[in-house]
């Protein structure tokens, strides 16, 4: 979905979440700027029973003079509007969002989706913050983003709150977003120094002397009093610290569900993985490689386990997460083939690109991939290789021409389907980027290589020898695919994935 087909409403309402944070102020404001502009009746409110109360959320809506507008609830009675109803930051009947009936409803966020039934939505999971996601589409229409120095400095803010002070900004479009605003250095100044009371200051403290620690597995389980999201990530910021602790969730009750917040400091656990695993069926989570953070909903956490209280529910969910993956380490793995099945990939063509005729020899380029930024610096034949989904291989000549051939054919017309996120290379001496698409050439696989490959009963995290700090998560039903003349070249694949690259060898 993109803005222009939200044009043909009027009027519009934008609506963010209850109890609304920074970034879903931001975004909501761009939205309405760009409504604004196009001449719509536009307003945007939220709701819930809490105005707006913490210091650094007031100052912004009165520095940066936001048009926000506080709709109280009525008990007993139906709320609605005229027109469009677009959610920002926040799912269309999700437990976080008061429920307002309108004419037509959209959705723009960056959580794991909850909503199926809205047809007209923008859902960018894995983005740092939603005000990313309302920078790209506005760039999208044209509307001159840098021209408007208040919504600049509102997705600035949105985006430095939502990934923990940048903390957590692995995203390459929140980066480019970070790169690109011109925002008021002053105000953020005063609105970093305006985060924390006395009160929660307190809520953290009798927190931290409450933590369930499980020794097994070096994780930690804390219940913290009512308060705001912003708490919860100071107290697990301060919990992950501590030596024995690698992965902890901090969570707490509110008015209609369980707000949490999960940390990790080791390879084998994905923060925004784990919060995503807490919440699966009953609500929404997710996040970044060691921050991340969910929310339940109370009556789909009752429906679904009736009886149980929320301390008996964070701490056996944690146990279960640890025992359902085993780690493989393709560098030391020492894998049985004899039950596996013999496949051979298909001729797909990849995008490749010769490093050294792109840039000097000696230089330090940066390549933004979805999963985060790689500082390479550029060798002698030193060929680049992106897979399916973005992911990008580095290899020396000898290895490259021993797996590929090359062509002069460019890539960007020989794609079937492009990743959702294309690498960029950024020229940081010369302050130039380009997509790495735009300057790639076609490569084809050397020779019919064979594969071992079979269907994961439990789930596995795969340390490819090509990232020795990332796995690859295969979840039960994916493939786990080894190359027969090269066994430490072990990954785990989607089943949709493996039907387009793989074939029976009969």
């Amino acid at each position: 979905m993109r803005l222009t087909e939200l044009e043909q409403y009027d009027p519009i309402t934008i609506q963010c979440h209850d109890n609304p944070d920074a970034d879903a102020l931001a975004s909501g404001y761009g939205l309405y700027c760009y409504f604004k502009e196009k001449g719509r009746n536009v307003r945007l409110i939220y709701s819930g029973y809490n105005k707006v109360q913490k210091a650094n959320l007031k100052l912004l809506i009165e520095e940066l003079a936001l048009p926000l507008e506080h709709v109280g609830l009525q008990p007993g009675k139906a709320m609605r509007v005229d027109g469009l109803l677009v959610t920002v930051d926040c799912q269309y009947g999700a437990g976080n969002v008061t429920r307002i009936e309108a004419d037509a409803v959209a959705i723009i966020d960056h959580h794991e989706r909850e909503n199926r039934d809205v047809t007209l939505r923008r859902v960018q999971t894995n983005l740092g913050c939603c005000a990313t996601l309302v920078w790209l589409m506005l760039k999208e229409a044209g509307y001159l983003v840098n021209g408007n120095a208040a919504l600049c400095t509102a997705l600035y803010y949105g985006l430095y709150m939502d990934t923990k002070l940048f903390s957590e900004i692995y995203n390459p479009l929140d980066m480019d977003m970070r790169e690109e605003l011109p925002y008021d250095k002053g105000l953020i100044t005063r609105l970093c120094n305006s985060n924390l009371s006395l009160h929660e200051l307190e809520i953290a403290g009798i927190a931290m002397i409450r933590c369930n620690y499980h020794s097994d597995h070096r994780f930690a389980v804390i219940k913290a009093e009512p308060c705001d999201p912003n708490i919860l990530g100071l107290i697990s910021d301060l919990l992950i610290q501590v030596d024995e602790i690698d992965a902890c969730v901090v969570y707490n009750e509110i008015n209609d569900g369980f707000k949490l917040s999960v940390r990790s400091c080791i390879r084998e656990v994905n923060a925004s993985e784990l919060a995503s695993y807490l919440t699966e069926g009953i609500g929404s989570g997710g996040g970044h490689l060691t921050k991340a953070g969910g929310f339940i909903g109370l009556p789909r956490f009752g429906g679904s386990y009736p009886g149980y209280s929320s301390e008996g529910y964070f701490n056996d969910r944690m146990e279960e997460y640890f025992a359902s993956f085993e780690v493989i380490d393709a560098t030391r793995y020492v894998f049985d083939v004899s039950k596996m099945k013999l496949y051979k990939r298909k001729p797909v063509p990849l995008a490749y690109m010769r490093a050294d005729e792109e840039f000097r020899v000696g230089m330090l380029v940066t390549f933004r991939t979805f999963s985060g930024d790689r500082e390479i610096l550029i060798r002698e034949h030193l060929y680049i290789v992106m897979g399916l989904r973005g992911e990008l291989y580095f290899f020396d000549k000898e290895e490259f021409l021993s797996l590929y051939i090359e062509t002069e054919e460019g890539y960007s017309s020989k794609a079937e389907e492009l990743p959702e996120y294309i690498p960029t290379v950024k020229n940081r001496e010369e302050g130039t980027q380009f997509s790495f698409v735009d300057r790639a050439a076609v490569c084809l696989p050397a020779r019919e290589s064979l594969f071992y490959a079979g269907t994961l009963e439990k789930g596995v995290k795969v340390f490819t020898k090509w990232n020795e700090n990332r796995y690859v998560m295969g979840r039960p039903g994916n493939y786990l695919v080894i190359r027969q003349e090269e066994r430490q070249d072990i990954s785990a694949v989607t089943e949709e994935e493996f039907a387009r690259c793989y074939v029976r060898v009969e």
